[in-house]
């Protein structure tokens, strides 16, 4: 699993994202915090199913549900960005993190070709 680049990657994402939440109100811990926890703890699920299913079939599954916690994750921390939980910096950084999480799912995606 620790060879996995994108592996790597969301777990920097995780680390990041965990950092960035302590800065939110103890008014969102319940509700924006917690769905953009759970996004993200999802999306590394899917990695470990993607990684461990031998089928390519399950594996496109698993990616593409991937894809869409990484879309739903965008929305919420734009969300968070337009409440002004977060400054404009830490917008693009997470931003960015998602991109090239992005960027290697559309390659694993090439690499099936199902």
């Amino acid at each position: 699993m620790e060879e996995l680049k994108i592996y790597k990657e969301y777990l920097e994402l995780i680390y990041y994202t965990e950092n960035i939440l302590k800065k939110y109100p103890k008014s969102e811990r319940f509700s924006l915090v917690n769905h953009i926890k759970n996004n993200t703890y999802e999306g590394l699920k899917y990695i470990i199913l993607s990684y461990k299913d031998y089928s390519k079939k399950n594996k496109y599954l698993y990616l593409n549900k991937l894809d869409v916690n990484l879309r739903m994750l965008c929305v919420l921390i734009r969300i968070s960005k337009k409440s002004k939980y977060i400054n404009n910096n830490n917008y693009t950084a997470w931003i960015k993190k998602i991109t090239n999480i992005n960027n290697l799912l559309l390659g694993w995606f090439k690499c099936l070709k199902v």
